[in-house]
């Protein structure tokens, strides 16, 4: 029997390639005007972002969030 698809839009997709599309879609700048964290508006690294954000759970969020809504814009 086979599983059921996930709903989840979240399902499959890494943090790093959740923020790497934000990246390359919006770029730090924007980034940082829509989720207002240090991590995307002083010296941002894709690298620096992940430590960040693995390690806080509300802008971990935020970021899914983002990418959630903007998901239709990557196609």
């Amino acid at each position: 029997m086979e599983k059921p698809l996930s709903n989840d839009p979240l399902h499959g997709k890494t943090l790093k390639v959740i923020v790497e599309k934000l990246v390359e879609y919006y770029g730090f700048d924007t980034l940082a005007e829509l989720i207002p964290i240090r991590c995307f508006s002083h010296n941002p690294t894709v690298k620096s972002s992940l430590t960040f954000l693995r390690k806080t759970d509300w802008a971990r969020k935020k970021v899914e969030e983002l990418y959630v809504r903007s998901m239709p814009r990557f196609d």
